[in-house]
Parts: C-alpha cells; sequence; structure tokens
C-alpha cells in the first residue's frame, strides 16, 4: 500500500478536514493508495502579501518534513500557490506534487489557452508567479475573479446556489470573449464547484486537487521523483530550528 500525505494549508478541525478529503471522491484511484491530510500548525489568515507567502512556506515545509521518515511514498500540497513544494522537493526524495505547477501543464496537453477562474482577485499574484516560473504567461487567456473573501475552513458549503452559477458565468466570459479552451479553477477551495462546471461547460475543467492525487499514483507507479540536480540538499540542514519554531509558535 502507497501512502501519500496531502498537506492543508491551514489549521483547521478535523470536521473541516473532511471537506478537503472530499477531493478524493472526484478522482478514480486504485486499491493500492491511501492518503492522509494534515493540517499545518502555522498559516496566514490569506495569501496575499510577501509576508503571507513566507508564513505559508514554513508552515507547509515544517509539515512535510518528517513525511519521509514516517513512511509516505509521495507528498501533495493542497493549495494553488504550491506553498512548501519547492522546498520539500530539496528536503525529501519522495516525490512533492503542487496543484498550481500541475494544473498549468496539464492544461498545456489539453489545449493552447486556458483561464484560470477565482473567488477572490488578491490571488492573482499567486497564479501569475506560477505563469512566470513556468513560462507560460503567454497560454493564459485571462485570470478573472469574483469579488468574494474565501472560506478556507468551510469552502462553499452553504454558498452554492448564489457562487456556481457566477462561476459558471466567470467562465463563459473566458471561453466566449478570452477564447480559452481549458479552465482551471483558481484554488483546491473551489472543488466543490468543479462537477457543476465540468457538467454545463464545452471545454475541460481541471480540478487542480484531485489531479495531484492521480499523478501521485501516477509517478509512484513509473517510480519517478523529482530532479535532486533541480533541487539540491542544503548542506546544513536545520530541522531541529524548524519545528522549534512552529512549537514556539503555535496558538498565538
Amino acid at each position: 500500500m502507497k501512502k501519500v500525505l496531502v498537506i492543508v494549508p491551514f489549521p483547521m478541525t478535523d470536521a473541516n478536514r473532511d471537506q478537503r478529503r472530499a477531493q478524493l471522491d472526484a478522482v478514480s484511484l486504485g486499491p493500492d493508495i491511501a492518503f492522509e491530510f494534515r493540517s499545518v500548525r502555522a498559516a496566514p489568515k490569506n495569501y496575499v502579501s510577501a509576508s503571507d507567502m513566507a508564513i505559508a512556506e514554513i508552515g507547509a515545509l515544517e509539515a512535510g518534513l518528517r513525511a519521509e521518515a514516517e513512511g509516505f511514498d509521495a507528498v501533495c500540497i493542497d493549495t494553488m500557490s504550491d506553498s512548501g513544494m519547492a522546498a520539500l522537493r530539496s528536503e525529501l526524495t519522495i516525490p512533492v506534487i503542487g496543484p498550481g505547477r500541475a494544473s498549468v501543464l496539464m492544461a498545456m496537453m489539453l489545449g493552447q489557452r486556458f483561464s484560470i477562474i477565482a473567488l477572490w482577485p488578491h490571488w492573482r499574484h499567486l497564479y501569475e508567479k506560477t505563469l512566470g516560473d513556468l513560462g507560460l504567461a503567454h497560454a493564459c487567456a485571462s485570470i478573472r475573479a469574483l469579488d468574494l473573501t474565501p472560506d478556507n475552513q468551510s469552502l462553499l458549503a452553504g454558498k452554492e446556489e448564489d457562487i456556481f452559477p457566477a462561476l459558471e458565468t466567470l467562465a463563459r466570459q473566458c471561453i466566449q470573449e478570452d477564447r480559452a479552451d481549458v479552465i482551471l479553477l483558481g484554488s483546491t477551495t473551489m472543488h466543490q464547484a468543479h462537477a457543476y462546471l465540468a457538467e454545463r461547460l464545452p471545454v475541460p475543467v481541471i480540478n487542480p486537487g484531485p489531479l495531484t492525487y492521480k499523478l501521485a499514483e501516477a509517478v509512484l507507479g513509473l517510480d519517478l521523483t523529482h530532479s535532486r540536480t533541480a533541487y539540491p540538499t542544503t548542506p546544513a540542514p536545520k530541522h531541529t530550528l524548524i519545528h522549534a519554531m512552529l512549537d514556539g509558535g503555535e496558538g498565538r
């Protein structure tokens, strides 16, 4: 049995983590792979500023540092920011997969131009960073967002009747006005809208969280992992320091 750790980017109760686990229902996986969802111990309120991103990186890094020693075979990051992905790749030999990068690259396999739809305009910088890192800004037809402050705990629960049609309208603008031929959900917090949109839109809709689970299964089956040349290890590991930082700050 292969074990995959999914790093949830916010501290939350097990009941709220269940809404993250529900992403597993959207993808067909073999019987020989299991997923454990673990919250970070430290996170920003949301991902708006550079300091928010620094805290998110440390939180995700700390949550996954022991993954390989704990017997996990892969790690998935449950945020389109891919927070902690590069840092964990430098620490672990097992695959570490982020949905932001994976979604963009999958879109390029399925079409020529894609659009990203989001709940909140303040997330734009996350997508622009990934597009810049990959050199694929030219393939992004548009980034469109509603003006809704996201709820990273209860996600879209109870708001489906208002948000799902609004996201459909946004996606249709991307397709009709911006000429997008693939739509990316801009956050794993939007996963509850995927089935609704996929049934109604004439182009593929990428659901980022479930995509990472399927990719984890694939790379493990192919015996692949990230390149150590691209992600070199540190000559002076600071694991004790990183854990101590969060031990001291937890609950504050």
